[in-house]
Parts: structure tokens; sequence; C-alpha cells
């Protein structure tokens, strides 16, 4: 029998992404829309680091299961790692939310003026593991690019039209999903904490 895990995300999206990146192993991913009565966990932490534990540790709680969650975001340089924790919400303002759309405009008039090096930012995504009993597992990954200056490509979500990974030679959006899970940074994240799953949950999780 697979081992269930809660990822503490209503992100199609992203349920989507993690979705795939879990088939073929032993673990059984599950979003929050098989808990709607679960309170919204605030996102008060100042790193992606403290946003990712406040989260796990909430949906680990209230399932009593183990819960896995991401935090995630644009970092550029030019911006002293701005948008950061506020990546999701970079264009809410005067009680309006932010939307994909804003977010990309947002951030491209940031950094108008700016040419190739003055552009380079860092996709970074933290992964908080937190199982009923409170043990936890933090892992972290990283994916550097510079930033377009206009979008490019439609696949993806979130920044991915305005990153442009040199390796790859076009924009996050550009390449497809299996593409795009073998080096991002939540991809890395993954293959991170699956080299340490084994450990943690022979440490962690005997019955």
């Amino acid at each position: 029998m697979k081992q269930k895990i809660v990822l503490a995300s209503h992100n199609k999206n992203k349920i989507s992404e993690f979705k795939q990146m879990f088939q073929n192993t032993d673990f059984e991913l599950v979003g929050l829309d098989e808990f709607p009565d679960l309170p919204e966990v605030e996102e008060t932490g100042t790193s992606f680091e403290e946003n990712a534990k406040l989260k796990s540790r909430a949906v680990a709680k209230y399932t009593g299961l183990i819960a896995l969650a991401d935090d995630s975001g644009i970092s550029v340089k030019a911006l002293n790692g701005a948008p950061g924790v506020y990546s999701a919400r970079y264009s809410a303002e005067n009680g309006q939310p932010a939307t994909t759309e804003k977010n990309n405009a947002k951030l491209l008039s940031a950094l108008k003026g700016l040419k190739g090096k003055d552009r380079a930012a860092c996709f970074v995504c933290v992964i908080s593991v937190t199982t009923p009993k409170g043990d936890e597992m933090l892992v972290r990954g990283e994916w550097e690019g510079q930033i377009l200056e206009t979008p490019q490509g439609s696949n993806g979500f979130g920044y991915d039209p305005l990153m442009y990974i040199s390796e790859c030679g076009c924009s996050a959006a550009e390449l497809s999903a299996d593409q795009k899970n073998a080096i991002s940074h939540r991809g890395k994240a993954l293959n991170l904490f699956k080299e340490q799953w084994n450990a943690f949950a022979q440490k962690h999780l005997k019955k």
C-alpha cells in the first residue's frame, strides 16, 4: 500500500507538477481539496524555509498525515532578492489580489532599463515535510536564469515565461513538463527529498 502524503496546496498546477514527479514511487500524493475544512495557513515567515515549515506543520497537525509543503518563488539580484517570499502576492495592492499577469508586468517594470547580467534571477523551492509526531525534513532547490524583457512560451505557470534558462536556450515556459521537472528548482528539491526520504522514514515512521 502506498504511503499517503498531503501536499499543502490548492494550486492545481503545483499539485499536477508534484504528482508527475511522484509517479512510479511508493507515495500517494493528495492535495488540500480533500480537506475543505482545513483553515487557511497564513504565510507570515520572512524566508522560504519559515513559510514551508508553517504550512507543513499546520497540515500535519490537522490531517494526522504526513504533510509536504513547498514555498517557492523568484529572487532577483538587482531587486535585493525581491519578490522572494512575496512572489505570489507581488502585485497585490489596495485590497486587489495579485494575478500572474500583474506579477509579471510589475517585475518587468521594476527591471526596466537593465540588461544582461543585471537581470540575473533565481527560482527557489524549499520543501518541508512534517510527520504527525512533529518530525521534520527540509530541502532546498535553486534554478538560476535571467529575466527576459518580454514573456516567451505558454507552458508552466507563474514567472516561467520571463525566466530565460541559458542551458536550455529558452524560457522555462518553453520547456515540456518533463524537461522542466528534470532541472527545475522544484525538481531539484524533490530529488533531494527522495534521496533523503528512506532514511527519514526508517528513523521516524517505524510502526
